[in-house]
């Protein structure tokens, strides 16, 4: 029985290198799903086992020096991967509308893949999010939507760059992702250099807003599918997976802001006492106006990208 199960793993295993795309088949991680789903499982385990029991005794650790190394370090990543992804069709040759795969070897095809990848790798480097949150033993911000979709995202990538690398309307949401990750990293960039920077994050207030949009444009942009008369999209899987993807992220995080900023669940108790004590209060609820030790960076970590495609982390 076991030798049977064996050989139908190395058999679906053989079936995937051989269906791999081979431009993407000598990038690192490519090579087999093994790789990235023992590293996905470590994670896990980091997070939910090894790093609480290890940190279980000890006192949270400061991290400001590797937090804002680590935050301007993905703003100047995104911000890469954005200009590539525009150079390599979106700001060039894409029509935003029906862009199928490109499955050729062209110079721009292959800048494609090799931006697809980069975004894929970058859901690994997110993954210190989590990390962080460990260390410092935030555990209240490690929920298991976070954990679920840090996890999840570059598993489902994974497939994604394997069989279609370059595949046109199917990367828009990866763009938009980077995008807003561009601004929330530097928002968590700036937040964690100290008080001195609160003056820079006025705009603070607008991270649920652009959490929001990214939702909306995405699964806009994907249900042009539906609508047009004809569209040869070569895996319209991938298509149908997108849509439900920004949808359902949009529902969660709009759930989200109802309860944050409407129903002020999130808002810290020492803010609402200093709140009420001052008269700020609305049918029987302080108003929430003053930041929290980097609320978002919890919360809205927990919703993220999408694949990004969202982020509530920290979509």
């Amino acid at each position: 029985m076991i030798q049977e199960v064996m050989a139908n793993i190395l058999q679906f295993n053989d079936y995937l290198l051989k269906r791999t795309d081979h431009r993407v088949r000598d990038y690192p991680l490519m090579q087999s799903p093994i790789q990235m789903t023992l590293i996905l499982l470590g994670y896990i385990f980091f997070v939910l086992y090894a790093g609480p029991r290890f940190m279980a005794n000890r006192k949270p650790l400061h991290l400001k020096t590797a937090m804002i190394v680590y935050n301007f370090g993905m703003v100047a990543f995104n911000a890469y991967i954005v200009y590539e992804f525009l150079m390599s069709g979106w700001g060039t040759t894409f029509t935003w509308r029906c862009d199928i795969c490109d499955l050729s070897s062209s110079p721009q095809a292959l800048r494609l893949v090799r931006v697809c990848w980069l975004f894929y790798f970058s859901k690994y480097i997110e993954l210190m999010d989590t990390v962080f949150f460990v260390l410092r033993k935030k555990h209240s911000q490690i929920t298991f939507l976070h954990i679920f979709h840090h996890s999840f995202m570059p598993w489902t990538w994974w497939w994604g760059i394997t069989l279609t690398p370059a595949a046109g309307m199917g990367t828009f949401h990866a763009m938009v992702n980077a995008v807003v990750h561009v601004i929330m990293y530097s928002y968590y960039g700036l937040s964690a250099a100290g008080p001195q920077f609160q003056r820079y994050l006025w705009w603070k207030k607008y991270m649920t807003a652009i959490q929001l949009m990214q939702f909306v444009l995405v699964s806009v942009h994907i249900s042009q599918y539906y609508f047009m008369e004809k569209c040869d999209f070569q895996v319209p899987i991938f298509i149908h997976l997108i849509w439900i993807y920004g949808t359902l992220f949009f529902i969660l995080f709009s759930n989200f802001w109802f309860q944050s900023y409407i129903k002020g669940n999130r808002l810290p108790v020492r803010n609402q006492e200093k709140q009420t004590m001052n008269g700020i209060i609305s049918g029987g609820e302080a108003i929430a106006t003053s930041c929290d030790k980097q609320l978002e960076n919890g919360s809205t970590h927990q919703l993220n990208g999408f694949a990004h495609q969202g982020k509530v982390k920290e979509v």
